[in-house]
């Protein structure tokens, strides 16, 4: 959801800069030529693998959260929660997929996704369609017009944890958006450009604001937001009235809530967040982002469907999740040692935690 807390950028004290600003990089035409022509016939999506990939991780996950709600055992019941948050972070991971890929290649996959995971875990597919794509517009990335975008690096230490604990709030943030504001948003005159604004996008620009949708887009929109609305409301009735345990409530929003909180982690992580908010080229843009590729075995967990290569996805964004190892064996094969290709490479998530958290700390 659209955030609108405000998180400060560090102190003015001076600090002379060790190396050019990356939005100053021009672009590396070698690079760019290598990795198209590398990957030209890696473009098309295998319904096989998206489809059972899909289906795959909601039966897991939703058969976990069964199983961890009705476990007479704490220890199967956290070890169950663990292996459904993995498994649903991993479905829900797929609504990023849905904004780049051709529908046409994948029938009925978004109506797939919704039914499966969107739905369920109050995240349905109209929340990043038509954002996800602002991120990656050239002009936009990087400026206080790509929702996708803060300069963490530059901000006050404190705001990190604050970014990763807000996170946990998701799940109940979306119940009051899908269970009370859709509902008003009809009923008040006004308010429903103001949910659609403010409440219907997976941003974390708080000055970001949506465009109301149009044409086929606004029908599809209504008719998934009517189902999310009311299963959320369903959710709320089932509880109050004692028909669903709160025990199993509390489990199912605590498993929501760890998948915001991991989701957010790879989130702080699939970025350097160096930008000030000027136009980059490509080449800037892709060292500004983070692969983090084999031997790393555990990104598999925590940047599944392909989010493990995340600034070649930017470079190549047409190129499906199930191509990108590929891809990325290919380009590292053509391009030489001092490619800038290979600068966006890191080892995992705990030494881009504190490559961050060390520029927060560093007066500016």
């Amino acid at each position: 959801m659209d955030q609108s807390l405000t998180l400060d950028r560090a102190g003015t004290a001076s600090a002379a800069p060790t190396k050019v600003p990356t939005h100053r990089v021009a672009d590396d035409k070698a690079m760019l030529r290598a990795a198209a022509e590398a990957t030209r016939d890696l473009h098309a999506p295998s319904q096989a693998i998206y489809w059972g990939d899909l289906v795959a991780s909601a039966v897991v996950g939703w058969g976990a959260l069964v199983l961890a709600i009705t476990a007479s055992s704490v220890f199967v019941t956290i070890l169950a929660g663990v292996v459904s948050m993995l498994a649903l972070y991993r479905g829900i991971s797929f609504i990023h997929e849905l904004t780049h890929v051709k529908h046409a290649s994948l029938p009925h996959f978004r109506l797939g996704y919704n039914a499966l995971i969107g739905v369920p875990m109050l995240t349905p597919s109209f929340m990043y369609e038509g954002v996800h794509n602002l991120h990656h517009a050239k002009t936009r990335y990087g400026t206080s017009d790509d929702p996708e975008y803060l300069p963490l690096a530059l901000m006050k230490p404190w705001t990190l944890p604050l970014f990763i604990v807000i996170a946990a709030l998701a799940p109940v943030g979306l119940l009051i958006r899908y269970a009370i504001l859709s509902p008003l948003s009809v009923v008040i005159p006004g308010f429903r450009k103001v949910v659609v604004e403010r409440f219907s996008a997976l941003a974390i620009n708080p000055s970001f604001r949506r465009r109301m949708p149009e044409g086929a887009f606004r029908t599809q929109w209504n008719r998934i937001e009517t189902v999310t609305s009311l299963w959320a409301i369903t959710l709320v009735v089932l509880v109050a009235t004692g028909t669903l345990p709160l025990r199993a409530f509390l489990i199912f929003l605590g498993v929501a809530s760890a998948v915001a909180v991991v989701n957010q982690l790879r989130t702080l992580v699939a970025h350097l967040w160096e930008n000030e908010g000027e136009a980059m080229s490509v080449t800037a843009q892709y060292l500004d982002t983070v692969n983090v590729p084999p031997p790393a075995t555990l990104p598999m967990l925590w940047a599944p469907v392909g989010l493990r290569y995340h600034a070649l996805h930017h470079l190549l964004p047409g190129v499906p999740y199930h191509s990108l190892g590929e891809a990325h064996r290919r380009i590292s094969n053509v391009l030489a040692a001092d490619s800038p290709y290979h600068q966006a490479s890191y080892k995992g998530m705990p030494g881009l935690v504190w490559k961050i958290a060390r520029s927060t700390m560093v007066a500016r």
